[in-house]
């Protein structure tokens, strides 16, 4: 009788283990915020607004092709990709200046448009969003419709790629996320 019931016991252990589901990473994901436009690389997609002062015919809205490049006007294609906002302003200030168009060009560059984030698991509608500043865990969240109702609400995974490393960390609702960033929510337990 004994034997059956440790049985029975070492059963029920196991497959309740089974229904547990997955876990959280160890590791809490930072709580700092940092504004991604400062070291976000530029790549094939993405809006930049070039403001060359006192030059209205050379600003205004572009976009990096498909080749890495935006188009300005009078000075043609200019290589974009994979450069931050503050190198991609110093290098059309520098051919703005080789093809003498202006002696002292000053340039801002400022992204418009990042790198889209994603919502996966227990929420109403996943998928990829586009990224705005200031979005936090929660925010993502209501973006992709709220929890669903088998979601362990409040318990997420933060998928991040940093210097080509995809590293997973225990996200809270407040965590601010970053372009590119994958968001999970895990199911309920049981």
């Amino acid at each position: 009788m004994f034997r059956a019931r440790l049985i029975a016991c070492t059963i029920a252990a196991a497959l309740l283990v089974g229904c547990a589901g997955p876990s959280l990473p160890p590791t809490p994901a930072p709580t700092t915020a940092i504004n991604p436009a400062e070291g976000y690389r530029l790549e094939p997609g993405n809006r930049v607004r070039v403001l060359v002062f006192g030059e209205t015919n050379l600003s205004g809205d572009m976009q990096v092709d498909g080749a890495g490049n935006i188009s300005m006007p009078l000075v043609g294609n200019i290589p974009a990709s994979g450069l931050t906002s503050v190198e991609l302003a110093t290098r059309v200030e520098e051919t703005l200046k080789r093809d003498n168009f202006l002696r002292e060009p000053r340039v801002s560059v400022e992204v418009m448009t990042f790198r889209p984030f994603y919502v996966l698991g227990e929420v109403r509608s996943p998928g990829e969003f586009p990224f705005t500043l200031g979005m936090t865990v929660l925010s993502a969240i209501a973006r992709a419709g709220g929890y669903d109702y088998r979601a362990r609400e409040g318990e997420v995974v933060l998928v991040r790629v940093t210097g080509g490393e995809q590293l997973e960390y225990r996200a809270t609702e407040r965590t601010p996320i970053q372009p590119g960033d994958i968001i999970r929510v895990l199911q309920r337990r049981l």
